[in-house]
């Protein structure tokens, strides 16, 4: 039977949440990518500057709860809407911070937009789009992560290595992708799962906080919040620190360093969208796992070589890995998440994931000076990638539930025991 052709409404949705968060990881990544340089500027130690990608995660949770809670009342689109405009400003304000600690605040703030917008724009793609394609646009919207980390790389090679630009010009541009996807995402219309959800609540008399406080919900928040701080140390742990790896680290020049990084986004974006199709086929948590194993015995071409090519291959295959068990994460959240609190729910387990995470850059930073970059990638990664595929194969998968149509009782009955 041919799949089910979308909808305008539903594309746009998509097409939306899919550049939201890509212009997330665009304006987080320019951080990683010259943060060696602000720490010049500003005259600060590169484990210094670290923190600055750190109070970033730290305050998404923050996001994430006070834009989940907005959208769980009023509807996805408003909340949206004012949360792409508030992070996009914000990254705009970076460009003219006059020093570290300014910059520390606005990049705070930023972590707030940033918290909002991934939660926020999954419940409103995955509400919109057939579950029978949901695993495929799972991963699609996954890889906009790797779009925006590979668009910053290619605009750092363009503003910073051949302009010669300050790295202020990368905050200062980053503003004008933002207003195209306001643009898109005024065109959605409200989630017709919210719709539904509402109206059943009024009958039931059944409110958000009756269902989170739910024992089996909580003991389910906890779980997830267990494994995406695996999934998030995972991601954080292979990406943030690897382009200094490569420059500082390996006596890579920064143009090649920034190449491949782009090649290993192309790999990330690649593995993203298999996973993703395959999950909806052989489950979420089977995909999950055979991914995270998958990039155990990557670690050596990843981080031990000493060759550009090696580590160029290396760091496509482990990001195919990486963000290829990550290619489920939108999909299985969202189906793990109550009708009722969809909007708040997978976005702050995500983010707190991401907090508990957020320490990753600082502590690869130390154990890179006290011993090595090669140490600090190794000891950090092979244990990551072991806890995601044990808890995840522990846990529980709603694969191809209809949103909307569960009462709380029914969403129960799939919680991790």
């Amino acid at each position: 039977m041919a799949a089910q052709r979308l909808t305008s409404d539903q594309r746009s949705a998509f097409l939306a949440a899919l550049l939201g968060w890509s212009m997330d990881a665009f304006d987080y990544f320019i951080v990683v990518l010259v943060y060696a340089d602000i720490a010049k500027d500003f005259g600060v130690s590169l484990t210094r500057m670290a923190f600055l990608t750190t109070v970033t995660l730290i305050m998404r949770p923050v996001g994430a709860l006070i834009f989940g809670i907005w959208a769980d009342r009023v509807g996805r689109r408003i909340p949206l809407i004012v949360d792409v405009c508030f992070y996009s400003l914000i990254g705009f304000s970076c460009a003219f911070a006059p020093n570290y600690t300014v910059l520390l605040v606005l990049r705070m703030l930023y972590g707030v937009g940033m918290g909002g917008e991934w939660g926020l724009g999954a419940a409103l793609a995955m509400e919109k789009i057939p579950n029978e394609r949901r695993g495929f646009f799972s991963g699609v919207l996954q890889t906009g992560y790797s779009m925006g980390y590979a668009a910053a790389a290619l605009f750092y090679l363009l503003v910073h290595v051949e302009l010669g630009l300050s790295w202020r010009w990368m905050f200062a541009v980053s503003i004008l992708p933002a207003f195209i996807s306001i643009i898109i995402r005024a065109r959605v219309r409200e989630s017709e799962v919210w719709e539904t959800t509402q109206k059943r609540a009024k009958v039931t008399s059944v409110s958000p906080a009756t269902v989170f406080l739910n024992p089996k919900i909580l003991r389910r928040f906890v779980y997830l919040v267990l494994l995406m701080t695996a999934f998030n140390w995972s991601s954080h742990g292979t990406q943030d620190i690897y382009p200094t790896f490569l420059k500082e680290g390996m006596g890579i020049s920064p143009t090649t360093a920034t190449w491949i990084a782009v090649l290993y986004n192309v790999g990330a974006i690649i593995g993203g969208t298999i996973a993703g199709t395959l999950s909806q086929r052989y489950g979420r948590r089977l995909v999950i796992v055979v991914f995270a194993i998958l990039g155990l015995p990557i670690v050596p071409l990843f981080a031990i070589s000493s060759s550009a090519g090696i580590l160029a291959l290396g760091s496509f295959l482990m990001q195919f890995a990486v963000q290829g068990m990550w290619g489920v994460v939108p999909a299985h959240l969202s189906e793990l998440s109550p009708d009722e609190i969809r909007g708040f729910y997978p976005g702050v387990t995500y983010q707190l994931g991401n907090c508990l995470a957020a320490f990753n850059l600082p502590i690869q930073q130390h154990l890179a000076k006290s011993h090595s970059y090669t140490f600090a990638l190794t000891v950090t990664v092979v244990p990551v990638l072991i806890m995601v595929a044990v808890l995840t194969a522990i846990g529980t998968e709603a694969r191809g539930v209809e949103f909307g149509t569960r009462d709380t009782a029914g969403v129960e009955e799939s919680a991790p025991a």
